[in-house]
């Protein structure tokens, strides 16, 4: 029987294991943590979203210049299709008001517990505290058992899901980078993505609105726009809204000029604005004024004195421009060990369609620790599973045509 081994036991790595095992093929799954899917756990704090049930034309539209190498495995393993899998688990899905979808029951454990229960009925080997230290002068992983000296480890194809450079402490912590540059695979440095901005606040700002959430903004960076929510940080913005913006932003930081421009009433155009601000304000405060004619919260008011210095123009016209772009000079993205996930990783031209490394036959890599990114949403898991599940039928069709050349029986791919 063919033998394939997967190191890494997140989203992607199951995902490669289940549709090689469902073949009949023997799995062995290596995890360098003491359990597995750490970081879907953390996820399911918040609810597990899955992924997005928008329109697929629109999600794959997320992935931005990452699409054309994800599409094909995107329309394979469809949102639908992760849908159909959590309800084969015996875990029923809806879709919220957002579009956004869930678990019924909010949370990660019951999905898990199933899919590990389904993995060791396919007779699935799952080894914790294993991990991979890189490859011997064959090509083939080096795995070593806790403090171990590592062994090379012999399979008919190799599955490699380790991950990003997000929250290292639940295991993925970019260690692999090394190796897979020592086997002359182009690596693209691994960045922080969906992750906080830093704003260089002043004092009073900070102390009375950290905390403080605004709501129903838009905030723009390079042209691009994004409607949401954010939070004020002690140490800047973070939130839905300003995730979206992580890419742009990193490209502005590296020309040296980021900045976010708010716009703190998206629902009213500027002359709308300055007809509602063109009103006597009588003996009302500039604060009460502002939030009872064109409905600031406070917060907002604060930011758009934040922005101004202070100072606020009187002129109607003026200050709804003000409003409408409340500019915020950014000065840093926050680190890896609080971004929601990492961008860079295995260039994408180094892979084929069926996720194995073009110079490497027989070895394929999934997930997070190829260089692609998504917004929060959905669109992170489903991109995990996705090349997962493209991983495992590359790995199926490569053992088949193994197998067919040798004139033995072959697996067919899922």
């Amino acid at each position: 029987m063919a033998h394939v081994i997967v190191i890494g036991a997140g989203p992607a790595g199951l995902m490669a294991a289940d549709v090689v095992s469902a073949a009949g093929v023997r799995v062995t799954v290596y995890e360098r943590m003491p359990s597995v899917g750490r970081k879907l756990l953390l996820a399911g704090r918040g609810g597990l979203n899955l992924t997005h049930g928008e329109p697929l034309e629109v999600l794959l539209r997320r992935y931005g210049v990452a699409r054309p190498f994800l599409g094909e495995a995107i329309e394979m393993f469809s949102p639908d299709a992760l849908r159909r899998m959590a309800h084969d688990l015996g875990v029923e899905t809806f879709i919220g008001t957002s579009g956004r979808v869930f678990p019924r029951a909010m949370k990660a454990s019951p999905l898990l517990r199933a899919w590990l229960a389904r993995l060791a009925r396919q007779a699935v080997d799952i080894r914790t505290r294993h991990r991979m230290a890189g490859f011997d002068a064959a090509g083939r992983p080096l795995v070593a058992a806790g403090f171990d000296e590592p062994c090379a480890v012999e399979a008919d194809a190799v599955v490699l899901a380790l991950g990003g450079g997000s929250w290292p402490r639940l295991g993925s912590d970019g260690g692999w980078v090394a190796a897979i540059a020592g086997i002359g695979v182009r690596v693209q440095p691994i960045e922080a993505a969906n992750v906080a901005v830093a704003v260089a606040w002043t004092q009073h700002f900070r102390e009375r609105f950290a905390g403080s959430p605004l709501k129903r903004i838009a905030a723009s960076v390079g042209g691009q726009r994004q409607r949401g929510e954010a939070i004020v940080t002690a140490t800047g913005l973070e939130g839905g809204v300003i995730y979206a913006q992580t890419p742009e932003i990193r490209r502005a930081l590296a020309e040296g000029d980021a900045h976010i421009l708010i716009d703190l009433r998206p629902d009213l155009n500027t002359v709308d604005l300055a007809n509602r601000l063109a009103k006597p304000r009588g003996k009302q405060s500039l604060t009460s004024w502002l939030r009872k004619t064109v409905h600031l919260a406070p917060v907002a008011i604060g930011l758009l004195r934040e922005a101004s210095g202070n100072a606020l123009p009187t002129d109607a016209e003026v200050l709804a421009h003000a409003i409408k772009e409340v500019r915020l000079p950014v000065t840093a993205l926050g680190g890896l060990e609080r971004a929601i996930s990492s961008a860079g990783g295995i260039a994408l031209d180094e892979i084929g369609p069926d996720m194995m490394l073009r110079r490497h036959p027989g070895l394929f890599v999934a997930g997070e620790m190829l260089d692609w990114e998504a917004p929060t949403g959905g669109y992170l898991l489903q991109g995990c599973f996705a090349t997962g599940h493209a991983a495992g039928r590359g790995v199926l069709s490569y053992l088949g045509e193994r197998h067919a050349l040798s004139g033995g029986d072959h697996p067919s791919p899922a």
